[in-house]
């Protein structure tokens, strides 16, 4: 397991409690004037990329949000699946953990994880699963919280007591470093959302102008940031046999044929007929 995933106490990587708990928080804080404008975000970055990538099974893991987020995808078998214990009043019928997915290897063309590292507890083994379960050059696609912004800093000043402020914001660069470990490449990184988490819609709308404003001048420093990566395939190479050439006699002379090759052959048939 990556290092910083846990605390010394061998505890969360995160304050929000278990998981179950930590999830239900995030959800209620989707459905905040403020999470409502995050997940519209979300899915307009969603929008752009999932109709980009194609194949049979589409699979979501974490329905924290009550946005529909695969609608624009091409793949027509998609299915959502919620972490922890099922609840008879879900419309979903299934439920597993990010960690250990119910699922057989290389059976998957697409994962989409919306902001499910930020409150698990065991975010490597995740990304573990998730690269089990994908096809060969299948695709995962990570939403999350970017520490490098205004969010990362009011997470600091305003404490972390409750979702989302208490999970684990996970750089952009730490989740590259993951997925190359596990044999990805990076093939789209985006931040977006550059506006401060205030609650107001009101202010919220009279600062949209720094949308425009930091895509152009700030583009790493995002609140939030959707990461793309293929699962890589290793090819193998034939080698072509490397053929070692025989050793001349001692005071052979240069140039001189080898005995019993086809060239010192066919001269003798040519000595013998003259």
């Amino acid at each position: 397991m990556g290092k910083g995933l846990k605390r010394r106490n061998g505890g969360p990587a995160h304050r929000c409690g278990e998981r179950d708990v930590a999830r239900r928080g995030l959800r209620a804080w989707f459905r905040t004037s403020l999470g409502r404008r995050v997940a519209a975000a979300d899915r307009e970055q969603l929008d752009e990329v999932l109709p980009n990538l194609f194949g049979f099974h589409l699979l979501q893991v974490g329905d924290v949000m009550d946005a529909e987020l695969l609608a624009s995808s091409r793949i027509r078998h998609r299915v959502v699946m919620a972490e922890g214990r099922g609840d008879a009043r879900s419309r979903l019928g299934l439920f597993a953990e990010a960690d250990a997915l119910p699922l057989g290897s290389e059976c998957v063309d697409v994962v989409l994880l919306p902001h499910v590292l930020e409150v698990h507890d065991r975010p490597h083994q995740a990304l573990r699963e998730v690269e089990r379960c994908l096809i060969p050059e299948g695709h995962v696609v990570i939403v999350g919280f970017n520490p490098w912004s205004l969010w990362g800093l009011w997470r600091l000043l305003a404490g972390r007591r409750r979702a989302p402020w208490c999970g684990h914001f996970y750089s952009p660069t730490r989740i590259r470093d993951w997925l190359s470990l596990l044999g990805f490449d990076i093939v789209r990184a985006r931040s977006y959302f550059f506006r401060p988490p205030l609650k107001g819609p009101a202010l919220g709308g009279r600062l949209h102008f720094l949308e425009g404003l930091g895509r152009r001048w700030w583009p790493l420093l995002g609140g939030c940031y959707i990461l793309v990566a293929k699962k890589r395939v290793v090819t193998l190479t034939p080698i072509r046999p490397r053929w070692r050439p025989r050793w001349r006699r001692a005071g052979a002379p240069v140039g001189a044929p080898f005995p019993g090759s086809g060239r010192s052959a066919s001269r003798r048939v040519r000595g013998d007929d003259t």
